[in-house]
């Protein structure tokens, strides 16, 4: 496999249908050769968890390449870089499951349970990515394989049933990655930068409508504002300012789009104080002022990818 480049990260965006909080891809679609003429990761809103059936290639995560081949499930948590590439000449059957985890386990436990127990919990779930081979977790292979099959048949409270399935199995994987978090979460100087990198994009993601000082998020991540923005640059090949202003011209594009609010009450509502300033750096990403692309919406993918941190709707 071709060494990844570095000059771009993809976000791939999935939006869970309402009221569900995952979002299932099954069937022959995914029976395909993986990742060719793709020489960047990308990163989603939410965990995946993919089990592979069939053939064989390489599951990059991070800076790690994994050889995977039929038998084995990846547990990757939400803005963890990864992608995955079919050896030459072959294709692969993968199915995936896409879960909104804070959502799930606050709907599952609303009020019986302390609020802290809940952050610890997601806090490991979310400790690290994991890749395993079925014949050694056989207990977490079958109920992904169970998931799958609920949500395949679709019986009469199948949404339910599976949301019961989705947090017994997120459970599990708090309880394997309990070491993870004790070590801090990772041990290598690679995986720390991967690991601070996903927790401010996390962070960018929850609170882009509100004002985000750099430091306050170097702070977060227990390091010095200049070492923070060297290590963001340097992973993302764009900066923290350049990338909050691209988190909030995409959520900008959407809210152009779907509804007719004023364009100033979008630009206050995606974090922008002055909409002087909001037209100025829409102008810069997309080409045009916010008003123009209004009347153009079909150029949202185009010219937001080419953005240097890519975004792209999921498959």
């Amino acid at each position: 496999m071709a060494a990844k480049k570095k000059k771009k990260i993809e976000f791939r965006y999935y939006k869970m249908p309402a009221g569900i909080s995952f979002l299932a891809l099954l069937g022959e679609k995914w029976v395909r050769s993986y990742g060719h003429g793709i020489d960047y990761l990308h990163f989603h809103n939410c965990m995946e968890i993919g089990y592979c059936y069939e053939g064989e290639g390489t599951l990059s995560i991070g800076e790690k390449d994994y050889s995977y081949r039929g038998g084995q499930f990846s547990i990757i948590p939400k803005n963890c870089p990864h992608t995955t590439t079919s050896s030459d000449g072959t294709v692969s059957r993968w199915e995936y499951l896409f879960v909104d985890v804070d959502e799930i386990l606050n709907c599952m436990y609303p009020a019986g349970i302390n609020k802290k127990s809940i952050e610890q919990m997601i806090l490991r779930i979310n400790a690290k990515a994991m890749f395993c081979d079925a014949r050694e977790y056989p207990d977490m292979a079958e109920r992904i394989l169970h998931i799958f099959d609920v949500v395949r048949r679709a019986d009469e409270y199948y949404i339910e049933e599976a949301k019961a399935l989705i947090n017994e199995f997120l459970v599990r994987v708090a309880r394997a990655n309990v070491h993870a978090v004790q070590r801090g979460m990772h041990e290598n100087k690679v995986e720390k930068t991967s690991m601070f990198i996903s927790d401010a994009i996390s962070y960018i993601s929850d609170h882009y409508m509100e004002p985000i000082r750099i430091e306050n998020l170097a702070a977060q991540c227990h390091i010095s504002e200049t070492h923070f923005r060297r290590l963001f640059s340097n992973y993302m090949s764009i900066g923290p300012l350049e990338y909050i202003n691209l988190v909030r011209i995409q959520n900008a594009c959407e809210m152009l789009k779907k509804t007719d609010e004023m364009v100033s009450d979008i630009a206050y509502k995606c974090g922008f104080g002055v909409l002087s300033t909001f037209n100025r750096n829409f102008k810069q990403v997309m080409g045009c002022s916010p008003y123009e692309w209004r009347k153009k919406p079909e150029n949202f993918e185009q010219q937001i990818l080419k953005a240097q941190v890519r975004s792209e709707e999921g498959w």
